[in-house]
């Protein structure tokens, strides 16, 4: 029997091979995205046309995926995860950068913004999952954050993480606690540049948008500041809104394809929109903190231009960092910065709306169709009557 041992080992060493590439060819994939589709949307995007066209910015996702059937709390089923976003890649701690926060519906969490309200300072990442699951992700950011290396700007260890959420639970076993600390440090050791995955990933993993599967969706625009071009980079985790109020480049593509009678409705008909969204805002303009706060309020514009109005139940709660002024945090001294002119920052308005609006609705084409706790059911956004519902009304891009 020894000798067929070798043939054994090869066989296996093959399968695996063959698993890895399939693996590794699903992973380079990209899925469809809304201008794949023939969305029309303003505004010239950057190369990638996602966040990562902002230089330095890596985003990294977590996605956690198992169990079917009934939901038993503590087993599952699991449709959940963690993303990451690092302003300056592993030197994000290092070097601060500027920031404002804004919240238009307050029913939600974003931790740590008492302290970018303060202090004008992102220091470290931008972190998102789900609403029960951000007290595990902020407490192993501050373990992740002192096993990387040396002391942060401030010379020691010290971090008010920022972690926002956004709620899972009609698709997940929300409270069976299964985000862990190793989810946290896969997201933020995974954090590239380059193409983000969207859709059913990280944080975004469970979450539904205007009644079809939701998650995560990115986009940029590039736009003249005087003789300099900017760019500016979303990333939205996208779970708000109801059927009824989706519309697509002008377009009431919710009322077009109506929620099915029988489809798992995850809104409240009185209360109303029980979902949120989180929005990242980057850009390599040369922001100061109350101008960045100033951006981080346009991305509402951006979300109402797909139909969002904000609903009591939910949590709306945006976020704008600027990648430039690299050296503005210092221990001591004087630190000498730049600043667009507000006279010329218009541009830049526009630009976060126009992105805002296309990364929540390609976070919409990305996703797919998910069946997740207790059988329930979301359905995809399905292209075909999108691109019908567009052909209508004129405005399917050629």
């Amino acid at each position: 029997m020894l000798p067929r041992i070798p043939r054994l080992a090869a066989i296996i060493a093959a399968t695996i091979a063959v698993a890895l590439t399939l693996s590794s060819t699903a992973f380079t994939q990209r899925a469809p995205r809304a201008r794949d589709l023939g969305v029309p949307f303003d505004g010239t995007p950057g190369a990638l046309n996602a966040i990562t066209d902002v230089a330095g910015v890596t985003v990294g996702h977590s996605t956690i995926i198992s169990g079917e059937g009934a939901l038993r709390v503590g087993q599952g089923p699991v449709r959940t995860g963690v993303t990451a976003i690092l302003p300056r890649g592993r030197d994000s701690m290092a070097r601060p950068s500027f920031a404002g926060w804004f919240s238009q519906n307050g029913n939600g969490e974003m931790t740590g913004t008492t302290w970018i309200e303060e202090s004008g300072f992102l220091e470290g990442p931008v972190m998102i999952t789900n609403t029960h699951s951000v007290g595990v992700v902020r407490d192993a950011v501050i373990q992740w954050r002192i096993k990387s290396g040396p002391p942060d700007a401030s010379g020691y260890w010290w971090s008010l993480p920022v972690v926002a959420e956004t709620y899972d639970g009609g698709l997940n076993d929300i409270n069976g606690f299964h985000v862990k600390e190793r989810h946290a440090f896969e997201a933020l050791d995974g954090a590239r540049g380059g193409a983000v995955p969207e859709g059913n990933v990280g944080g975004g993993t469970g979450m539904v948008c205007y009644g079809f599967k939701g998650g995560i969706g990115t986009s940029s625009r590039v736009v003249k500041g005087g003789d300099t071009s900017y760019t500016i980079g979303v990333l939205v985790q996208s779970n708000f809104g109801r059927r009824s109020q989706l519309m697509v480049a002008g377009v009431p593509v919710g009322r077009e394809i109506p929620q099915p009678a029988q489809a798992a409705v995850l809104d409240d008909p009185v209360r109303g929109d029980l979902g949120s969204i989180i929005i990242v805002v980057a850009t390599d303009a040369p922001l100061l903190p109350h101008q960045l706060k100033r951006l981080a309020r346009r991305a509402t514009i951006g979300m109402g231009r797909t139909g969002g109005t904000s609903g009591n139940g939910s949590g709306d709660i945006f976020i704008a960092f600027s990648t430039a002024n690299a050296d503005a945090f210092t221990g001591s001294g004087l630190a000498t910065v730049q600043m667009v002119s507000n006279e010329e920052i218009s541009p830049i308005f526009d630009a976060t709306v126009q992105a805002t609006e296309e990364a929540i609705i390609n976070a919409l084409v990305a996703a797919e169709t998910m069946t997740g706790a207790d059988n329930r059911r979301v359905e995809r956004l399905p292209h075909d009557r999108l691109r019908e519902a567009l052909r209508k009304y004129n405005r399917l891009a050629q």
